[in-house]
């Protein structure tokens, strides 16, 4: 997937600001997929160039002016035509995962507090991703808000985040539990 079409799908909900898009995606699209401002930025002038999404400038008071970017039909053709695509499954490529892969023969303790720190992280996404949905729900039950929800896609894109980040906690803590039992036990036998 590319840059472009994240963005495409973030001005689904309307014009935006490249800060407001930087929000957006902090809130939304930064669940699985992640950029800098300066990409982001970028991007936008690219695909401005290419006739994807179309920007105006908006004079403010007491603030600088900014660039509001909408979607143009030929930036909705190219996002249609993205979600009519085959999408294959993604592989994990994650450094921590090559650490514990070698944490037998490595720093154990370094190992060990690297999970303990992508556990708090995924703690602290899940509480983030959870207030998320509370605020897209508001005070709907989830079919209340399926069934009568102009658009979906986001909440079931919030949905996979927060599946993969209490995933991402419960392998952290079986992870720990593993390698704390493998440390005494070598320790008792040492």
């Amino acid at each position: 997937m590319s840059l472009r079409n994240a963005v495409l799908a973030a001005l689904l909900d309307g014009a935006a600001s490249g800060y407001d898009l930087a929000k957006a995606f902090d809130a939304s699209v930064a669940n699985f997929w992640t950029c800098t401002p300066q990409q982001l930025y970028r991007e936008l002038d690219r695909m401005a160039d290419e006739g994807l999404v179309e920007a105006r400038t908006v004079e403010q008071e007491r603030r600088p002016t900014k660039r509001m970017f909408t979607l143009t039909p030929a930036g909705l053709e190219a996002l249609t035509a993205f979600t009519a695509r085959q999408h294959r499954p993604t592989a994990i490529r994650d450094d921590l995962l090559v650490a514990v892969l070698a944490a037998d023969v490595g720093d154990t303790e370094a190992v060990k507090a690297s999970i303990r720190e992508r556990r708090q992280w995924a703690e602290a996404k899940v509480a983030r991703y959870e207030r998320l949905r509370d605020r897209l729900l508001d005070g709907r039950t989830e079919e209340e808000f399926l069934a009568t929800a102009d658009r979906v896609g986001p909440y079931l894109a919030l949905l996979r985040g927060l599946s993969f980040e209490r995933d991402n906690v419960r392998w952290c803590a079986r992870s720990l539990t593993v390698l704390e039992r493998r440390g005494a036990r070598l320790d008792a036998s040492g």
